[in-house]
Formats: C-alpha cells, sequence, structure tokens
C-alpha cells in the first residue's frame, strides 16, 4: 500500500492539498489532535485551561498549515512564514502546560515572559482568524480588545476608566475570562466530539443513506427532488453543525435533481440553503451554539435539544410547505419509479448506521452526559461500521476520518477562541449591562421593540461571521437585555440562537446561499432573495416561542401548549401559502398579503387576538377555495 494514500484528507475542506513529507506532517498532525481530544475526554486527568491550550495551539498550527495567508492555489505548499506560525502556537500551547501550574501557585503574579508568550499566542489567534473565519468576526473582536485597554476616551455611556495592558493582557491570554474561557472550553469538549463523530459518519458513507432514504420516502411526490433535499438537509445537518458544510455535503446531489425536474437553478440552489441552515437548529446535535448555550445558562444538554423539538419542525414544515406549493404552481412531478431507490433494500444495506445516532439520542435523554454520549457513539460506529462491507472502514477511511475531523473543527475552534476578546471585554468593562439598559431605553420598555431591535443587532452583527460567533456576541450583548425585560432566560438565549443561525440566508451576505449557487450555478442574489423568503418563517419563530415559550417545553401544561401549536401550525402556514402566492390556484395579491398577516398575528398570545386570527384564516381560505373552485 501507497503510504501517502492512507494520509487522505477531509474531502470536504476547501482548502491546500499536499503531497510528499509535507502531507504526511500535516495529516499526522490532525490525527494526533483527534486522539488527543479523545484521549482528554474521556480518560485524561487534565486541568481545563490546560485543555483549551492544548486545543487552541492544535487548532491554530492546523489553520496556519492549510489556510493560506493569500489567496493562493491550494496545491501550494506552506511558506516559511507559516512554518515559523505553526510552530509559534504550539509552543504557546506548551508553555500553558509546563508553567500554569506556577502561575496558579503564585496566584497569577506574571512574569515578562508570561506576557511576551501571551501576546504572541494573542496575535497568533488574530491572524488566524483572519485568515480561518475571515475580516469581519477578527475586526470587531480586536475592537473590543482595544475598548478594554482605552475604554476613557469612548463617549457618554459606554466610557470607563480603562485598564493598562498587563491586567488586559493576562485578563485574555492567563486566566479562563478570556480565549481559554468557556467557549474555547465548548470547543475543544463536545463541539469538537461530535465533529468528530460526524465526520466518522462521513467515512462510513452514512450521508450516502439520508440521501437514499430521502429520496425513497419523498422523491415520487410533487416536486420530490426539492422535499428531499429538505429531509436529508435536515438529517445531515443535525449532525454536522454547519449550514456550508451541509450545502456541500447534500446540495452536490439534490441540486441538480431538482433542476432535473423543472426547478429554476436559483430556486433549487435556494431550497438547499435554507434548509441546509435549518440543520442547525434541529435535534439532536445542534451545532456549537446549543453546547455553549448550555454553558452559558448552566441548564443540562437535554433540555436544550427538546426544547429546539417544536420550532425546529415548524421551520422544515414551512419550508416544506413552499416547496410543494412552487411545486404545484409550476406543474412539478415527482420522479419516476426507476430513479428512485427502494426503501427497504436502503434500510437493509446502510440502516445499521443509524443505530450509533439513536444512541447518542437515548444517552442524552437519559441523563448521560454529552460528552459520554459521544464518545459511546463514536464506539457504536467503528464497530456497527465494520457488520457490512458498504460501511466497512480500512485503515484509509480511519485515518481519513480522524484527519477530517480535526480539519473541520479548526475553523470553529478558532472562532470560539477569538469570540474569548469580546466575553473578556465584557466582563472587565460592563459594556454589556449598558447595551442592555440602551436597548431597553430605546425600546422605550415595550417588549415587541425591544425584540426588534435584538434581531436587528443579530442579524447586523451575524453578517459574515459562523453562527456560534453570531450567538455568543447576542447572547452576551443583547440576551441580558430581554431578560430584564421578563423573557424567561431560555427562550432569550433560543432567540439569539436563531438570528444567530439565520443570518446565513439574510443578504446582503448570506454565505450558506452563496455557496448553494456556486453549486447551481445561479445568481448569487437571486438564491439569496429567494432562499431568504424561504427561510422567513425561522425570522417569525423567535417571536414566537418568547411570547409562548410553551413551544420550548416551558412550564409546559397540555392545556397552553395544545393550543399554542395549533396557532403556531395555521400561522406558519398561513405566512407560507401568501409567500409563495399558491394554495389550490394562484392567489391575488390582496389573498397574499391577508395570508401573510394573518400568519404573522398568529404569534400574539393573547387569546382575542388567536381566535380573532384563526377565524381570518378560516374565512380567507374558504373564499380562496370557492373562488378557485368556481374558476375550473
Amino acid at each position: 500500500m501507497n503510504l501517502l494514500s492512507i494520509f487522505k484528507p477531509g474531502e470536504h475542506i476547501p482548502n491546500r492539498e499536499f503531497s510528499g513529507n509535507v502531507k504526511i506532517f500535516a495529516v499526522a498532525l490532525a490525527v494526533m489532535t483527534s486522539l488527543v481530544h479523545c484521549w482528554m475526554n474521556s480518560i485524561g486527568l487534565i486541568i481545563t485551561i490546560k485543555m483549551n491550550a492544548i486545543h487552541l495551539a492544535t487548532m491554530m498550527a492546523l489553520v496556519f498549515l492549510y489556510f493560506p495567508a493569500r489567496a493562493k492555489s491550494r496545491s501550494d505548499a506552506p511558506s516559511a512564514v507559516d512554518w515559523v506560525c505553526v510552530g509559534l502556537a504550539l509552543l504557546g500551547g506548551l508553555y500553558i502546560i509546563m508553567f500554569y501550574d506556577r502561575l496558579l501557585a503564585s496566584r497569577l503574579e506574571v512574569t515578562q515572559m508570561d506576557l511576551i508568550i501571551s501576546v504572541m499566542t494573542m496575535a497568533l489567534l488574530v491572524e488566524a482568524s483572519r485568515r480561518a473565519v475571515g475580516m469581519p468576526l477578527t475586526v470587531l473582536c480586536v475592537f473590543f480588545l482595544i475598548y478594554t485597554k482605552y475604554g476613557a476616551y469612548f463617549p457618554g455611556l459606554f466610557a470607563h476608566r480603562g485598564f493598562d495592558w498587563s491586567r488586559v493582557i493576562t485578563r485574555m491570554a492567563l486566566t479562563d475570562q478570556g480565549i481559554y474561557g468557556v467557549t474555547i472550553m465548548v470547543s475543544s469538549s463536545y463541539v469538537f466530539m461530535f465533529i468528530l463523530f460526524g465526520a466518522f459518519l462521513a467515512a462510513t458513507k452514512t450521508s450516502e443513506f439520508f440521501n437514499d432514504f430521502a429520496l425513497a420516502i419523498a422523491g415520487k411526490y410533487r416536486g420530490g427532488p426539492a422535499k428531499v433535499a429538505v429531509v436529508a438537509s435536515a438529517l445531515m445537518g443535525s449532525i454536522s453543525g454547519s449550514s456550508q458544510a451541509n450545502v456541500a455535503t447534500t446540495g452536490a446531489f439534490t441540486i441538480p435533481l431538482m433542476i432535473k425536474v423543472g426547478y429554476k437553478p436559483f430556486f433549487a440552489g435556494a431550497v438547499e440553503a435554507a434548509a441546509s441552515t435549518g440543520g442547525i437548529l434541529m435535534p439532536p446535535i445542534m451545532g456549537a451554539s446549543a453546547f455553549i448555550m448550555s454553558t452559558f445558562l448552566g441548564i443540562p444538554y437535554v433540555t436544550i435539544m427538546l426544547a429546539g423539538i417544536f420550532p425546529a419542525l415548524l421551520y422544515y414544515g414551512a419550508i416544506m410547505t413552499m416547496v410543494d406549493l412552487r411545486a404545484k404552481s409550476n406543474g412539478l412531478r415527482g420522479l419516476s419509479k426507476e430513479e428512485i431507490p427502494s426503501l427497504r433494500a436502503t434500510l437493509l444495506d446502510k440502516g445499521h448506521m443509524t443505530i450509533p445516532l439513536v444512541l447518542i439520542i437515548y444517552f442524552l435523554v437519559a441523563g448521560y452526559t454529552p460528552l459520554f454520549s459521544a464518545f459511546l457513539g463514536l464506539i457504536a460506529i467503528i464497530v456497527l461500521s465494520s457488520c457490512k462491507k458498504s460501511t466497512r472502514m480500512g485503515l484509509k477511511e480511519f485515518i481519513g476520518a480522524l484527519d477530517g475531523g480535526a480539519r473541520s473543527a479548526a475553523p470553529v475552534g478558532i472562532a470560539c477562541g477569538i469570540v474569548g476578546f469580546i466575553v473578556g471585554a465584557v466582563g472587565m468593562t460592563g459594556v454589556g449591562q449598558v447595551i442592555a439598559m440602551n436597548i431597553i431605553m430605546f425600546a422605550g420598555g415595550k417588549l415587541w421593540a425591544a425584540l426588534i431591535l435584538c434581531m436587528l443587532a443579530a442579524l447586523v452583527l451575524g453578517m459574515g461571521l459562523p453562527a456560534s460567533a453570531c450567538y455568543i456576541i447576542t447572547a452576551t450583548i443583547a440576551a441580558p437585555a430581554l431578560q430584564q425585560m421578563g423573557v424567561n432566560p431560555l427562550a432569550a438565549h433560543f432567540f439569539a440562537f436563531y438570528y444567530g443561525t439565520m443570518s446565513a440566508v439574510v443578504p446582503p451576505v448570506a454565505l450558506t446561499s452563496y455557496t448553494a449557487a456556486g453549486l447551481a450555478k445561479a445568481s448569487p442574489t437571486k438564491v439569496a432573495v429567494v432562499g431568504f423568503g424561504l427561510a422567513m418563517s425561522g425570522l417569525l419563530l423567535p417571536y414566537l416561542f418568547v411570547y409562548n415559550p410553551v413551544l420550548l417545553l416551558i412550564d409546559f401544561t397540555w392545556g397552553t401548549f395544545l393550543p399554542t401549536i395549533v396557532c403556531a401550525v395555521v400561522g406558519v402556514f398561513s405566512l407560507s401559502a401568501g409567500l409563495i402566492g399558491m394554495l389550490r390556484g394562484r392567489m391575488a395579491l390582496w389573498e397574499r398579503a391577508l395570508f401573510v398577516v394573518n400568519g404573522i398575528a398568529l404569534v400574539n398570545p393573547l387569546d382575542m387576538v388567536r381566535l380573532t386570527s384563526l377565524g381570518c384564516f378560516a374565512l380567507i381560505f374558504t373564499l380562496h377555495w370557492v373562488r378557485n373552485k368556481e374558476s375550473r
């Protein structure tokens, strides 16, 4: 066997490709990173800050190897500067491992060398963020770092006395209140292990099973391939935790199918973008944001997982409705019987690979930690994949999964690391409370106005940012304002979570839509605008569960839940039908407007408003039905 063929990098990571000794080193580093993380998260006895330092150092090293400083050919080898950055990143992590016990014993009496290493690590983190995450988040985090030092020069309520550089550097890079804080802790544990779980599922071709399974159950129906995209993206997205990765994985299969049956390329790309974005909202594995939320709120992850079920189902129900009505409007049919795989054969061939996912859900619901559940899920994948030839992993696939998992986790780890500047700045300066008070003041004490302000802040801050970074920023700055106005903490954080996720499909910076546009070979602007329309329910749902927290299973009783879920379903259906402009027949403009307004009105928690809106919906629906019956 050719040694280099074993070191096969993750196929879905769009960065450099190496050969020769460089490839062996790069893949060996990624494989060792995955193995060390498995050890740290299972049997390793190591304090949290050292674990976080190892994680950040290895994530930065991988970024410096695989993400060039400038846009170059993917085949370019790392430059001398890249190699120096790799060495310094690993040195910074090693320094924390070797000398942090001395810092603890001296109660953080820092030496000049401590400060030099800390400044070096912070500078490397900024550069790694610029390469792997992008300029918007990097500039924002550096701004907060500068604000912490020079707060005395800022105007009005935002002014503070400022801190000397020694204190700022110590807080940011030598305590668990900055870059080694809660966000990187979540990345080094929950997020890394579940990303690795997804990489092993991909290595066993489970993604092919999800595509075939979705095709078998939905392919024959009107507009079948679009419904396949919705189902497959929900299944894959709940595991991958990344909307862009979800598009790249399922979109390569579903977008050509949608175009084949008659959907316009821009609409096919928009469907995939909206469906893939919702994958992050779909339990059981909801991406980095959900694990960070669990840590912020101090509640078990299973509580967040259960709370996310009904909102996610409503979101996908809305997309499925719009896809179906668009297919009806265009007279599209499903796939022929010959083009659809047998459901029985699909289940028999690779259906056993869903067992690890079922086991994870079982252990989470049973009260086990997410780390324990993920680790057992990994073991289950390795054992079960060997049962059949179609899913069996050889040494090449095993190493490829370890390599792909570490490389997939690197950009997420860097994003979680650099937002430590924001978390640290908020803790030192109290600017979070200042912003919260200003939101309440500008809203005039009205909750609906505060929600709109927080929504706009999340969508603007989220332009070009990963969903997890946007959630952290919004949860740190805006969620406290909602909590001060009486919103349940879980509902406030879910509000931030949803808008942090939805920012991926909101123009003008709709990264997920642009990824889908490339696969569909369509106009990015058209894909972004239509994808925004398809995901519109995702912009309405946060208001729904702020005013009706029972949808998140908060203070659950059947007496409050059933009327709320009925109104939610009717509201989502009304909004979807109005946006597409089709029901039994094509709608007049006034009908579309009434359906949309009525769908939005059903968010209101007042019983009188709900009953009035349900009555209006029944009236509009009946008039539309009768009018189109007569026209036929």
